[in-house]
């Protein structure tokens, strides 16, 4: 590391200088730095705004989830099975599916050697569960907080080997020249009001890119509050974005924000909502139907298909999310509550569907209340909000439908490398998922694909960063149109947080379960007139809330390049899949009682095999689709692969 002053256009400016420099501090971001300390390359820093925030730290569901290689009993499992797994939830690239596999155990068992409780059996073995899209029984779990303790116990790692964390920085723009990064511009949140200081650049060759899923882009989100992820200025910069259509979306609790998944659904709680000012309440489901057996079986199927899928609206529980959703969007308050029985009297268990029926017997919770099944089947459920200062005996939950996890994102390569040189997306931010992924794939993700990263990092670890007279070069012309935007949204102007919140919900109203490609049109125009007057439009009445508008300026990026791509994929024909239905008038309405806008098609799984991939050039995005790369069938004989290892690790550079 080293530390200097350069002067641009008069005004002094700090810069730090290091090898690699990893943005974010959740599970990824703090195991790429720790990999890549243990692997011998130390000349390394992380920029975070603030080491406790973020997704991996605080967010959870009922049983939150890690997905791994089966590890235990009789039931036959392999790596390529596995992948195979991840492969078949369409439109993804073979090689990291493998590679995903591949690596499952390794980066699962340093986690338990870091100290992570999962739980094994009096023999040792990792026992496990089914979970969403799982064939095997991969899923494990220690508890609610599963990311939270996985984030702790590398954060402790990190901390051991001393590596310097750099706090209350916000990454405002990544230095990026004929493709290839050589830094980045960061806002200190900690000195705002010092027009001299607020920005600090730092100078790196390689920069590990995890800041999370882009949570800000919506209102309603299962993030936790101040999550809002940075994936627009990787856009903007030209980092090919991959599957940017395809995200995960369920019904989750408003504040905290939180997966009301499993138990939460299967002791089948009222659904009640009430207007703006909390009268007028009523059941709202049973106005879309009076049999009431049939409908507390699809609020018990919720807790375990919890995302929203198009093909289970017919069939399935996912009508739940749409009455929801409708409900929301007349402006009415929807809750859960768990201190009354659905229809205000007991509930006749014998009447539920058989799935239902079964499950609840074998729990021993055909009796009581909502909350009083709770308690019995899952206290620590009832105890996280009771922590969080909601008492679910007392009073009710209010929930929405929900942004959970993008499984697109920034498209990378085997060693999760963006066709940005230097520029490597690790964690949710990248878009190694495809349409389906199995519950809890996402943390595995993260331990992998920052492990690749690093391997990759220290084997070709590429040239020192550029000297003072060409980083001044490069760094001018993007640091003063930071400089600029600061100065002019400090002037007259919109409320930058009601700016902010009003873009996010358009997009939680247009862009989320429910697209329909008129109102796509019309809602990306809009964005794009935002992104290109924000510095005219927005004011920043303190500067403590100039970092609003630097994320505001991020998600309008975002959301444009995200809305475009919803559009592209209508225009290539695509159907309804995953958590998205696209109106389609030539399809149909799975329920006559529902609004026109929900005539679909659901897709037929032909266009799985196809990757839409979109590159922000100019303010412009232009699209390109591609084949799935397949799964590899490399040559695995031994001592092939044992030479080729001696020789390089079997790392090669590319």
């Amino acid at each position: 590391m080293s530390k200097s002053i350069i002067e641009i256009d008069g005004q002094k400016i700090q810069v730090y200088t290091y090898q690699t420099v990893v943005v974010g501090t959740g599970a990824a971001g703090l195991n790429a730095a720790d990999r890549l300390y243990s692997l011998g390359h130390t000349d390394i820093a992380i920029v975070t705004e603030h080491m406790n925030a973020g997704t991996s730290r605080n967010a959870g569901s009922d049983k939150q989830t890690y997905y791994k290689l089966t590890l235990a009993g009789d039931e036959p499992d392999s790596v390529y099975e596995m992948a195979k797994t991840f492969f078949d939830g369409l439109c993804v690239d073979g090689d990291n599916a493998l590679v995903e596999a591949a690596m499952s155990a390794q980066c699962f068992l340093r986690l338990v050697e870091l100290g992570v409780p999962f739980p094994r059996n009096r023999y040792g073995e990792y026992v496990g569960y089914k979970t969403d899209h799982d064939p095997r029984r991969r899923a494990t779990s220690c508890g609610p907080y599963t990311s939270k303790i996985m984030t702790e116990c590398l954060e402790k790692s990190v901390r051991e080997k001393n590596i310097p964390v750099w706090e209350n920085l916000l990454v405002v723009k990544l230095l990026v020249e004929n493709d290839e990064i050589h830094g980045l511009i960061c806002l200190d949140m900690s000195k705002p009001q010092d027009t001299d200081n607020r920005f600090v650049l730092f100078r790196c060759r390689n920069v590990v890119y995890a800041t999370g899923g882009p949570a800000g882009i919506y209102e309603n989100s299962a993030y936790p509050i101040g999550h809002y992820g940075a994936s627009g200025i990787a856009l903007e910069c030209g980092a090919r974005g991959k599957n940017l259509t395809e995200w995960q979306y369920g019904i989750a609790s408003v504040r905290p924000p939180w997966n009301v998944s499993g138990s939460f659904m299967q002791v089948l709680p009222r659904f009640i909502s009430t207007d703006a000012d909390g009268g007028d309440e009523r059941e709202f489901l049973f106005d879309f139907t009076d049999d009431i057996p049939w409908m507390l079986t699809r609020v018990f199927l919720k807790g375990y298909q919890w995302p929203f899928d198009a093909r289970k609206v017919a069939d399935g529980s996912s009508i739940i999310d749409i009455l929801v959703y409708l409900e929301t969007c007349k402006g009415r308050k929807v809750y859960l509550d768990y201190r009354r029985n659905p229809g205000g009297e007991n509930v006749d268990f014998s009447a539920l569907g058989e799935e239902a029926r079964i499950y609840m017997e074998k729990a021993g919770i055909c009796f009581g209340t909502p909350v009083e099944r709770l308690k019995h089947m899952n206290r620590p459920a009832y105890d996280f909000y009771l922590d969080k200062g909601i008492d679910l005996a007392k009073e009710p939950l209010e929930v929405a439908v929900a942004a959970q996890h993008n499984n697109g994102g920034l498209s990378v390569d085997s060693w999760w490398r963006t066709n940005i040189k230097g520029l490597f997306a690790v964690g949710e931010v990248s878009g190694a998922h495809g349409v389906y992924r199995p519950g809890g794939a996402a943390l595995n993700s993260t331990q992998v694909a920052s492990l690749r990263a690093a391997q990759y990092i220290s084997a070709y670890p590429g040239p020192q960063p550029v000297g003072d007279e060409e980083f001044i070069a490069l760094a001018k012309k993007p640091l003063n149109e930071m400089i600029q935007f600061a100065a002019q949204v400090e002037q007259d102007g919109t409320d930058i947080r009601a700016l902010l919140k009003a873009a996010k919900v358009r997009m939680s109203r247009y862009g989320a379960i429910l697209r329909n490609r008129e109102e796509l049109q019309k809602v990306a125009a809009e964005v794009h007139k935002e992104m290109c007057m924000l510095p005219q439009m927005a004011n920043v009445k303190n500067p403590q809330d100039l970092h609003y508008a630097f994320r505001l300026r991020d998600i309008l990026i975002c959301q444009y390049v995200y809305l475009q791509s919803m559009i592209d994929y209508i225009d290539n024909n695509g159907r309804s899949r995953g958590s998205a239905l696209y109106t389609d008038m030539s399809g149909q309405k799975p329920y006559a009682n529902l609004p026109d806008e929900f005539t679909f098609k659901v897709d037929d799984g032909v266009s799985g095999g196809r990757v839409q991939e979109v590159e922000m050039r100019d303010g412009q995005c232009m699209f390109h689709w591609r084949d799935v790369r397949p799964l590899p069938k490399d040559d695995d004989f031994f001592e092939n692969v044992w030479k080729s290892f001696r020789e390089n690790k079997n790392i090669e550079k590319i």
